[in-house]
This record gives C-alpha cells, structure tokens and sequence, in this order.
C-alpha cells in the first residue's frame, strides 16, 4: 500500500484553494519551480494527471476525488498537530464579527478552531461594524473583527487586510440609466452603505433605497428578488449572486479595511489562539480572489 506525503498533499491542495503554483509557493514558503517538482511527484505517485493545464489549472475528474481526500488527510493532521504539540487551552472568548462574514470563510475557520481547542467556548455574534466596536468598548466582546474605511491605530490591530468592494446585483439584472438607481443596504453607519452613496453621489447619479435591513439573509434575498443592488467585500458575496467592480454606468466603490479590536494586556490565551487562526484566514482569503461571477 502506498502511502500519500503529507507535503505533498498540502501543496495539491493549496494550489488549487490559491488557484495557481505561484500563489502556493507564496504561502508555503518555496519557489514555483519547486512547488511545480512537487505536483509531479505526487502525480507520478498515483499514476494520474491531477490538473487539466490547457484548461487554466483546473482539477481533472481524478484530481477532484484525490482533493476531497487530502482535505480530510490535511484536517485531521492539523487538528492532531495542535491539540499535541500546543498548551492545553481552555476558556472561553466573545467575537464579534461583521454580518456578511458570517457565511463566508469565518464558519470553517471557526470549525477547525474548535477541533483543535474543543475546551475553549465560543460565543459569536454578528452586527455592523459600527455597533461591534461601540459594543466592544462597553465591555460586550473579548475581541471584535470589524471593518472600516481606512486603517487606524485606534480602532485596528493587527494585520490589516485591504478588501476591494464589489457592486452585488441578482442573474439578469438590467440597470435602467433613466431612472435612479434601485439600492438594498444596511442601516446608516454600514461602511458599504456610506462608499455606495458617496460613491454615486460624486459621479451626480440618483439613487433610492428601495430595501434596508442589517441581515445579509435580507440583503441576499431581496437582491434576488430583484429589487435592487448593493455593495459587498469581494470574498463575501454569496454564489448565488453576481459580483462587478464596475456595473454599467456605476463607478468603482473602493476599499475597505478589515482588522480587529482587543486590548493586548488582556488577551486571554483562548482568545490569542482565536486570533491567530482568524488573521490567517483573512490572509489567504486575501491572496485567494476568486474569478468575478458574470
């Protein structure tokens, strides 16, 4: 019986989440060349082409079957590594986390986050950034991953990561350039909302909100129904929907900040090891951008 490298596999799998060899290489640490050595021995190994190349690096049908494996091979590694070779730890830590994040890379980390450290609780919640950070300083967080316009020191720690916005519109979806544009966003203090008006308001457009709600569930469902578009971090926006950086006659909306809010002297080791895990999350979702839906 043969047995599959834990490198190896580690490697497969980071080039296609990263969608490229040299992407991978940026994460693992090692040059395109060898990252490009690797996938040849572990094809060689199983005797089979794992990547279609003439079709932009995608998995062949053998390709998919040895991913969802090495998923499962990777995850439990990981989850043994660190429950064996790190202190035990116990506890329990409050998060508070943007709403459009809830449903985007954040319920995996999480999930493995609690396979490693099973004694630590968590207790997520989700709301606009505004309202996290208000209600961190009031002592309802141990730790708050919020988002803003622009990086500061006093309200961001961290690794900041730069998110491009997105306009976000329903399948088939038209815009009528004679009548205003037709807009479902958060309430008043959602960054989103504050870069989409500034936005079309400096190009002299008129718009109307037709749908405010602070749920993404409401945000996604309405935009389906086709009542109107909105605005979204790149690697937020649900499949369902599509995602433009420019949608017809509307201008570009920007950036976004996303960091986090704690205080350094009171960070537990629960929410240390939280904290690791999220801003490695954000980075690689960072390097990751997936193609534009159309």
């Amino acid at each position: 019986m043969k047995n599959l490298p834990m490198d190896l596999l580690r490697t497969f799998v980071t080039i296609n989440d990263l969608g490229g060899f040299t992407q991978a290489g940026e994460v693992l640490g090692r040059s395109q060349p060898a990252v490009s050595l690797q996938i040849k021995r572990l094809e060689e190994l199983v005797a089979l082409q794992l990547f279609n190349r003439s079709q932009g690096l995608r998995l062949t049908e053998e390709g998919q079957m040895l991913y969802g494996y090495a998923r499962k091979i990777l995850d439990l590694n990981d989850t043994a590594v660190s429950q064996l070779m790190t202190p035990a730890v116990s506890g329990s830590v409050r998060l508070g986390i943007p709403n459009d994040f809830e449903v985007s890379f954040l319920p995996m980390m999480l999930s493995k986050f609690s396979r490693a450290y099973p004694n630590v609780m968590l207790d997520v919640s989700s709301d606009l950034s505004v309202n996290l950070r208000r209600d961190y300083l009031r002592g309802a967080y141990d730790m708050v991953m919020s988002m803003d316009e622009h990086p500061s020191s006093e309200i961001l720690q961290g690794d900041a990561i730069v998110e491009p916005l997105t306009w976000v519109s329903g399948p088939g979806f038209q815009l009528d350039p004679a009548e205003p544009v037709p807009l479902v966003l958060y309430p008043k203090g959602c960054v989103y909302r504050h870069n989409v008006t500034e936005a079309l308001n400096k190009a002299g457009i008129a718009w109307r909100i037709l749908y405010c709600t602070s749920s993404l569930l409401g945000i996604q469902s309405a935009i389906e129904a086709g009542l109107g578009i909105s605005a979204l971090a790149s690697n937020t926006v649900p499949g369902v929907l599509r995602a433009d950086k420019v949608l017809g006659h509307l201008p570009s909306l920007g950036d976004v900040t996303i960091g986090f809010n704690y205080d350094v002297a009171s960070l537990s080791a629960a929410s240390a090891r939280l904290l690791e895990y999220l801003r490695q999350g954000l980075q690689q979702s960072q390097l990751y951008q997936p193609p534009h839906r159309v």
